[in-house]
């Protein structure tokens, strides 16, 4: 397997694999850090500008989904 196929491997695994309770837990004890709380707000501001009405986060909602959906079939 090349390299890059490895890494391939090993990436789907990693996401594929199921997470015990204790981990989950875990994860969820965890509190948002200051900078990820503001990655996350810059992300909603900047969704909301370039988005501004209902009627344009629904059309790309529903263009998104689509790419989505695609591209699991």
């Amino acid at each position: 397997m090349s390299p890059g196929g490895d890494a391939r491997a090993r990436a789907i695994a990693a996401s594929e694999r199921r997470l015990t309770p204790e981990e989950v837990e875990a994860y969820l004890a965890t509190p948002v850090s200051a900078s990820e709380r503001e990655e996350v707000l810059a992300l909603v501001r900047w969704f909301r500008r370039r988005f501004s009405t209902g009627g344009e986060r629904l059309a790309y909602v529903r263009r998104a989904y689509r790419r989505w959906t695609v591209g699991a079939q």
